[in-house]
């Protein structure tokens, strides 16, 4: 099938589909990926769906309800089908793909749809389901393919042929030996070139990556990218291997991870959807809100206290917007940086030192950079060599309290266990306004009057 972008025009097509008999429909469904429909689904109504849903073959439903989006609830999806339409559906499902949207129903609901299943299928999915959603635990596929140590070559391929008949795809194959202990890996590459009497013992490959089931899903993401690898298995205490984890469903982990960092830093609560309406949004937002509009008077004050110095002086109030305009924006690149780096690597104490001494660093040469910039500004429009030399020091200063705070801030909060991308924000810009301000304002008391 030809790839293409999804427009309005594909979305019309569909409307236009729905609006015909169930022959049509299909017709025009062909033409889509699964997950093209799945995207498509976002702007249609429930029963539109649940119509769409009921024409596809359980093997293109199940892909498509595995490919939407969580804000578009598959699992509601899933409880308005029939029973058997259901069951199909779940069971046809990846069990770490089931787990995830049964996860999201109530209890008498994940309780109503696993009784439907067969035993193994309902164990497997309850087993994951005791796991946290953003663990190894939660993440992991409990099928794959594993071999024993003492086979040879020919039954360990006999082997992976008959377990690969139950699985879509699979890209490693894990060793064991009797007691479901693992062992290692083997690849598929070194199994075929070796010769036909060799044992499994010999080929595989024991120092490999590893997880347990609560390691966080975002040092699994870590791992996965460190070393190159298509899938992590996932170990219990005693070493027994009890599934893996692949890079598809890393790649969903850094696109929801960067997501929720991307709407901590700018105030916004990782639970407001991002097709969500507005009440959605003024809840989620509107505390934070007025958290920053309490943290704003502090900057106020800052201000009325300096009121004489203003009343004499009216041309700073034009500085003072450019001086805290400046901090915050310099602040935010630290902090930007700083909460990267975090989620990224674990910092020890001298890196984390080192980057609060870098954006010193920059603070200090850009501050310099910007005040001179300002400072030759002020010389031609106020003819005042101290009014100059009152808004570089401030410049140069608040940039350097803003590269301080931007780095030092998040590490602060991460070392007191307080997540740094939503809180540091917030804090950082009324720290820069009020430095930037005092700055400014102090400066001015002493050289100017």
């Amino acid at each position: 099938m030809q790839s293409f972008e999804l427009d309005k025009t594909d979305f019309s097509r569909i409307k236009n589909a729905l609006n015909s008999d169930n022959a049509s429909l299909q017709a025009v469904l062909s033409e889509y990926h699964a997950s093209e429909i799945a995207i498509l689904f976002e702007r249609l109504s429930d029963e539109d769906r649940q119509r769409i849903i009921n024409l596809l073959s359980v093997e293109i439903a199940s892909e498509v309800i595995s490919e939407m989006h969580e804000e578009t609830h598959p699992e509601e999806l899933l409880l308005m089908l029939h029973p058997d339409k259901r069951t199909e559906i779940v069971e046809e499902l990846d069990y770490d793909d089931a787990a995830d949207i049964i996860a999201q129903l109530e209890v008498e609901e994940q309780q109503e749809l696993l009784d439907d299943l067969s035993e193994d299928d309902a164990s497997n999915i309850r087993n994951l389901l005791s796991y946290q959603e953003d663990t190894a635990g939660g993440l992991m596929n409990t099928e794959f393919i594993r071999i024993n140590l003492n086979l040879t070559k020919k039954d360990a391929i006999d082997e992976i042929i008959r377990q690969s008949e139950e699985m879509e795809e699979f890209y490693t194959i894990y060793v064991i030996d009797d007691a479901n202990i693992f062992q290692g890996i083997v690849s598929l590459k070194d199994l075929l070139k070796a010769k036909g009497n060799v044992n499994i013992s010999e080929l595989v490959k024991a120092e490999v990556a590893w997880v347990s089931p609560d390691t966080d899903q975002e040092e699994v993401a870590r791992l996965i990218s460190q070393y190159n690898i298509t899938s992590i298995p996932v170990l219990a205490e005693d070493m027994r291997l009890l599934g893996r984890v692949t890079f598809d469903d890393v790649i969903d982990v850094l696109e929801d991870e960067n997501t929720e960092d991307i709407l901590k830093i700018s105030g916004v609560s990782e639970d407001e959807e991002l097709s969500g309406n507005w009440r959605e949004a003024v809840k989620s937002r509107l505390p934070w809100l007025i958290i920053n509009l309490a943290t704003a008077f502090l900057a106020s004050a800052v201000v009325r206290f300096y009121e004489p110095t203003l009343a004499k002086i009216a041309v700073l109030t034009a500085y003072m917007t450019i001086i805290a305009g400046m901090g915050g924006n310099a602040a935010t690149q630290a902090l930007a940086v700083t909460v990267r780096r975090i989620s990224l690597y674990d910092l020890t104490d001298h890196q984390a030192y080192r980057t609060v001494l870098k954006e010193f660093t920059v603070g200090m040469i850009n501050g310099a950079a910007t005040g001179l910039i300002v400072l030759v500004f002020s010389l031609i429009f106020d003819s005042n060599p101290l009014m100059g030399l009152v808004i570089f020091l401030a410049m140069t200063g608040n940039l350097v309290v803003a590269g301080i705070a931007g780095a030092a801030i998040p590490l602060l909060l991460k070392r007191v266990g307080i997540d740094p991308a939503i809180a540091s924000s917030i804090i950082i810009t009324t720290f820069t306004d009020i430095f930037g301000f005092f700055l400014l304002l102090g400066l001015a008391s002493r050289l100017l009057l």
